[in-house]
């Protein structure tokens, strides 16, 4: 895989996630996070280290009962991550077959669950 293989994934979540008002990228663990006020609602899960085990990935929040509801619908796609799993933020494969549009929502909802009102104000208005 070349190096640009490896970055794409991290450039387009990086485009989505900053996208979002006051998101900011934070290196945390030796991976990219991404923040709305200093809580994290993404974080990038390198294919190289134990993270992603051996595949580029995302975990970000997602709303109780969601994380069961799409591993079982399609675990090709979604997983439960180590670490946040427990606490219901699930993982999304960046690989072959990602759907970024589909990512993209699930970005904006993870980052409705850690944002501030005013936030989801500008959000909703923008």
């Amino acid at each position: 895989m070349t190096r640009a293989a490896k970055v794409r994934p991290l450039t387009r979540l990086r485009r989505l996630c900053l996208a979002l008002p006051e998101a900011t990228e934070v290196e945390a663990w030796g991976e990219p996070t991404f923040r709305v006020r200093n809580k994290l609602f993404a974080m990038y899960a390198d294919a190289a280290n134990h993270h992603g085990a051996g595949r580029p990935a995302v975990w970000c929040k997602a709303a109780p009962g969601n994380q069961d509801v799409m591993v079982r619908a399609a675990p090709d796609r979604f997983f439960v991550p180590p670490y946040v799993g427990p606490s219901g933020w699930v993982g999304i494969w960046l690989d072959a077959g990602a759907d970024w549009e589909e990512l993209a929502l699930l970005l904006h909802d993870a980052y409705r669950l850690a944002a501030p009102k005013r936030l989801l104000r500008a959000l909703d208005e923008a």
